[in-house]
C-alpha cells in the first residue's frame, strides 16, 4: 500500500494544468512560426512555391513533434530521477535516452523532407545512416536538453513548493502541539492548586469543629457554594476580573467565619480593569498566603487590602496584609509556586510576580499582567 500511494503521488506531481498545456502549445507554435519566417526570408533559397511551402510545413512538423514529446520527456525524467539511485547512472540514462530521441526525431524529419521537398540538382540524397555518422541529430539533441532542463526545473520547483507547504504544515502542527502542551501543563497546575486550596479550607473548618459548630456549618455551606462555582468555570484559563473577584468573595466568606470579627478586607478596584482578563483563581492563593503567613501570625485585627489598577498596557493586582512581613523573597508555598508557574506558562516574559515587605509592616504580593479586555477574546 505505501508503494501504491507513492506511485500515485509521483504521477500526480507531473499532471499538467490546462494553463501549462496551453503554454507548451503556444511556445512551440511561436518557435515554428519564427523558424518558418526565417526560412522564408533566407535569400539563398530558390523562389519556388513548392520549396517555400515545404519549408513552412517542415517547420511546423518539427516543432509539433517536440510539442508532443515535451510531456513524455518530463514524465520520463521524473521516473529516471526517482528509480535510479546513482547520480552518474541517472545522467548517463538521461543522455542515452536523449540521443535515441534526437536520432528518432532527425529520422522522422528526414523522411518528411524527402516527401515534401523536391530533390536539389547535384546533391546526393541523405540517408539515416549518413545523418547519424555526420551527427546531424546534434541540433535535435540540444533541443532535447532544453526540454529536459525545463522539465527538471519544473520538477525541482514543485518539490520546493511541496517542501514549503510541508514546512508550513509542520510549523502549524508544532504550534498546535505547543498550545496543547501548554493547556496540559496548565491543567496539571490547576489539579494541584484546587486540592491544595480544598485541603487548607478543610483544615480551617476542622479547627472550628469543637469551639464553633454553627460557624462550621456556615463554612461547609459556603465551601459547597464555592466548589460549585469553581467547577462551573474549571475549564477556563482566563476570566474577567469581576468574575475572579466574585470567586474571591465566596472564599472570603469562608475565611470571615474562621477569623470571626478579626478579618477586615478592603478592595480598591479601578473601573477600567474590571473587564480585564486574568488567570482563573489568581487572587485566591495570594489572599490565602496573606492569611496563612501574615494575618494568622499576628494578634489583633487582620487587615487585607486588595488592589487592581491599570498601568499603561498592564494590569497590576496586589494583595497587602498587616502581618510580620515575608519570610522569603518569593514565597515557597504550593499556592504561590503554582501561581508563578501558571503566570509564566500563560504570559511568558510579559508578566511579573513579586513578594516584598510593605512600608510600615506587612507583605505585598503583586502580579503584573498584560492588559487584555474580555471583549477582545470573543
Amino acid at each position: 500500500m505505501p508503494e501504491i500511494e507513492h506511485e500515485r503521488h509521483a504521477r500526480g506531481r507531473f499532471r499538467l494544468r490546462p494553463g501549462e498545456v496551453l503554454g507548451i502549445l503556444l511556445f512551440w507554435a511561436f518557435l515554428a512560426a519564427l523558424t518558418a519566417t526565417g526560412r522564408l526570408l533566407d535569400p539563398r533559397l530558390p523562389e519556388r512555391p513548392e520549396v517555400t511551402s515545404a519549408l513552412v510545413a517542415l517547420s511546423f512538423i518539427e516543432y509539433s513533434i517536440w510539442a508532443a514529446l515535451t510531456v513524455p520527456i518530463a514524465w520520463m525524467a521524473s521516473r529516471v530521477s526517482r528509480k535510479v539511485e546513482s547520480q552518474t547512472l541517472r545522467i548517463l540514462a538521461l543522455v542515452g535516452i536523449g540521443v535515441l530521441i534526437a536520432i528518432a526525431v532527425d529520422t522522422a524529419l528526414l523522411h518528411a523532407r524527402v516527401r515534401l521537398l523536391p530533390p536539389f540538382p547535384g546533391r546526393p540524397p541523405r540517408t539515416v545512416g549518413g545523418n547519424i555518422i555526420r551527427f546531424e541529430f546534434l541540433y535535435d539533441l540540444m533541443v532535447y536538453f532544453a526540454v529536459l532542463g525545463a522539465a527538471l526545473a519544473r520538477n525541482y520547483f514543485l518539490r520546493y513548493q511541496a517542501r514549503v507547504q510541508e514546512t508550513q504544515a509542520l510549523k502549524a502542527e508544532a504550534a498546535l502541539l505547543q498550545a496543547r502542551l501548554a493547556e496540559a501543563q496548565l491543567a496539571v497546575l490547576r489539579t494541584q492548586l484546587n486540592p491544595h486550596f480544598l485541603f487548607n479550607t478543610l483544615h480551617a473548618i476542622s479547627s472550628l469543629v469543637e469551639r464553633d459548630p454553627r460557624g462550621v456549618r456556615r463554612m461547609i455551606a459556603r465551601l459547597s457554594d464555592l466548589l460549585r462555582h469553581t467547577l462551573e468555570q474549571s475549564s477556563e484559563q482566563e476570566v474577567p476580573l469581576d468574575r475572579e473577584l466574585e470567586l474571591l468573595r465566596r472564599y472570603l466568606d469562608i475565611m470571615e467565619v474562621r477569623f470571626q470579627d478579626r478579618l477586615d478586607v478592603t478592595q480598591h478596584i479601578d473601573d477600567d480593569v474590571r473587564d480585564a482578563l486574568v488567570p482563573n483563581l489568581v487572587l485566591q492563593p495570594l489572599v490565602e498566603n496573606a492569611l496563612k503567613h501574615g494575618v494568622s501570625e499576628t494578634e489583633g485585627p487582620a487587615r487585607i487590602e486588595i488592589t487592581a489598577r491599570r498601568s499603561d498596557d498592564s494590569v497590576v493586582l496586589s494583595v497587602r496584609d498587616n502581618g510580620p512581613g515575608p519570610s522569603t523573597p518569593s514565597g515557597n508555598g504550593v499556592g504561590l509556586r503554582n501561581t508563578t508557574a501558571r503566570l509564566a506558562q500563560l504570559y511568558g516574559d510579559r508578566q511579573r510576580f513579586s513578594l516584598r515587605a510593605a512600608p510600615g509592616g506587612g507583605t505585598i504580593a503583586e502580579v503584573t499582567l498584560p492588559y487584555r479586555p474580555a471583549a477582545q477574546a470573543t
